[in-house]
């Protein structure tokens, strides 16, 4: 009889180990998940003026903020990803190596050149995107414009070509965020 209660009291124990080591507290601090960024702005500054306008898409939001870009100028842009108020581009930064910006400009004919530091390129020399330049060829090139911004995690392979309208792609990994904003002039 007591080595039946003590079969019973170590499979409790084995079965409570096991529930308690599979617990999300144990994953990366790293990772981001969709619910853990609320905003995706975009600084987007006129390189001919100096004059910067933001951007700010609320995630899960009915309404696309309007970009209002110019033919033939060239801006200068900065994203960030907020949890609110706090301020999770750094964590990006710091996981430089499983993140990934992919820019698809639909129906706008716009080239973009990553510019990142050091700071945001991964240990293969690929700029993850959280600087980019952008040239606008032609800002409204189709019946609604728009850019859709994804950040990618934990990506088996990335590059920063254009397949298409999107800047950048990816094998694999998981979507963090994605935000759309329409294009006008």
């Amino acid at each position: 009889m007591k080595s039946l209660i003590k079969i019973k009291y170590t499979a409790f124990l084995l079965i409570l180990m096991l529930s308690l080591s599979c617990s999300r507290a144990d994953e990366d601090d790293d990772v981001l998940s969709q619910e853990d960024i609320s905003n995706i702005i975009l600084n987007v500054k006129d390189d001919a003026t100096g004059i910067t306008t933001t951007y700010n898409y609320t995630v899960n939001s009915t309404t696309n903020p309007d970009i209002k870009l110019t033919d033939g100028k060239t801006y200068t842009v900065n994203a960030v990803f907020l949890n609110g108020n706090e301020d999770e581009t750094e964590s990006i930064i710091e996981a430089k190596d499983e993140h990934f910006l992919l820019f698809d400009f639909q129906n706008s004919n716009i080239n973009l050149e990553r510019i990142d530091g050091e700071s945001s390129t991964n240990s293969d020399g690929i700029k993850i995107g959280l600087k980019t330049k952008w040239t606008v060829v032609k800002a409204k090139n189709g019946v609604n414009p728009q850019l859709v911004v994804t950040l990618v995690h934990d990506a088996v392979s990335v590059s920063a070509g254009q397949p298409g309208s999107e800047f950048g792609s990816v094998t694999g990994g998981e979507t963090d965020a994605m935000a759309t904003y329409s294009i006008s002039n």
